[in-house]
C-alpha cells in the first residue's frame, strides 16, 4: 500500500450485521475516508469460537440501507469465521490492508479469546497474512461504541504510518467510560478469567427439559505467569479496570513453549520414542 492508496477495510463481528457496535464502526471510518466494506452474520453468533459451517450451505445477500452510503454491506447465515472467510474469497477482488472485527458489545478479555466469535473473525484475517484488530466493549450495558470507534480510527491511522514488522492480532478492549475519564492506552498481555458456571434445569412447553448454559464471571485474582513477559506487565484483565484502553497482540500458534521443553526432558517419553520404530520403506 503506497501512502496515495485508500487503506481498504473488511469489518465484520458476531453480534450481527443489525448490531449498533459494527454499524457506528463501519460508519465512523467510512466518514474517516476508509475504503469499507461489511461482512456479518445475519443473526447474533456470539461466543461461536472459530467455528465453521461444513454440513449446510451458506446463504450470502448484499445488506443495504442501514450504513454510510460509501459501506458496501453483506449479510451472511455462517459464522464470524464463515464471514471473513467468505469476504476473502467471493467477496473482494484483493485482500483488504486490514480485518476489523467488532464493536463488540462487551469485553473480550483473558481467556474469553478462546470462545470469542470476535476474535475468531479477527484471527482468520490474521491466518491470511493480514493486519487485523479485534474490538469490543467492555460491557453489556453501556451503548456508547463512538469512543471506541474513534479508538480504532487512531489505531488504524497509526498502522498505516507505522505497519507492524510481523503480521498479528490485536485485541483491544475499551472501557465504558467517558473520554475523559479513560486513563490512556495500554499494551497488556492476555490474563485470565475464570467463571462460576452452572446449567440451569427448565421445562418447556411439551414437558421436555432442556437445560441454559448461566454463569458468572469470577475476575482474575492473579496474575498469571509468561514465558517471556515480565510480570510487572499488567494483563488486560488488571488495566482495563483501571480504565485503560487495552492493545493484547495474539497469535494462533498455541505451541506450549515450556511444556514442550519438559517433554523433552521426560524419562518416559524419552524411552519410549527411542524404541518407536522409525518410519522407513519397510514398515510401508
Amino acid at each position: 500500500m503506497t501512502s496515495s492508496q485508500v487503506p481498504t477495510l473488511l469489518i465484520s463481528n458476531d453480534d450481527g450485521i443489525f448490531s449498533l457496535g459494527v454499524r457506528t464502526l463501519a460508519n465512523t471510518l467510512a466518514e474517516a475516508g476508509y475504503d469499507v466494506t461489511v461482512v456479518c452474520p445475519d443473526r447474533e453468533r456470539s461466543a461461536t469460537g472459530h467455528g465453521l459451517t461444513i454440513h449446510r450451505p451458506i446463504r450470502a445477500e448484499i445488506f443495504e440501507g442501514l450504513f454510510h452510503p460509501q459501506v458496501k454491506a453483506w449479510s451472511c447465515s455462517g459464522t464470524p469465521s464463515d464471514c471473513v472467510k467468505f469476504a476473502l474469497s467471493a467477496v473482494l477482488d484483493t485482500p483488504p490492508d486490514f480485518v476489523v472485527s467488532g464493536i463488540n458489545h462487551g469485553s473480550n478479555l483473558g481467556t474469553d479469546v478462546l470462545y470469542s466469535g470476535t476474535v475468531s473473525a479477527a484471527m482468520e484475517g490474521a491466518i491470511e497474512g493480514i493486519t487485523s484488530i479485534a474490538l469490543s466493549l467492555a460491557s453489556f450495558s453501556s451503548h456508547e461504541f463512538q469512543t471506541a470507534a474513534n479508538f480504532a480510527q487512531t489505531l488504524i491511522a497509526q498502522l498505516v504510518s507505522h505497519p507492524l514488522a510481523k503480521i498479528t492480532l490485536l485485541n483491544v478492549n475499551v472501557p465504558p467510560v467517558q473520554p475523559e475519564a479513560i486513563a490512556g492506552v495500554m499494551l497488556t498481555r492476555q490474563g485470565l478469567r475464570r467463571y462460576v458456571e452452572t446449567f440451569q434445569k427448565r421445562i418447556d412447553p411439551r414437558g421436555k427439559t432442556y437445560y441454559w448454559l448461566a454463569g458468572e464471571v469470577v475476575q482474575e485474582i492473579e496474575q498469571p505467569d509468561h514465558i517471556y513477559l515480565s510480570s510487572d506487565i499488567l494483563t488486560d484483565v488488571q488495566a482495563i479496570q483501571q480504565n485503560y484502553i487495552t492493545i493484547t497482540p495474539l497469535q494462533y500458534n498455541l505451541t506450549d513453549v515450556a511444556s514442550f521443553g519438559d517433554l523433552q526432558q521426560t524419562n518416559w517419553l524419552a524411552n519410549y520414542l527411542s524404541e518407536f520404530p522409525s518410519v522407513s520403506d519397510d514398515n510401508l
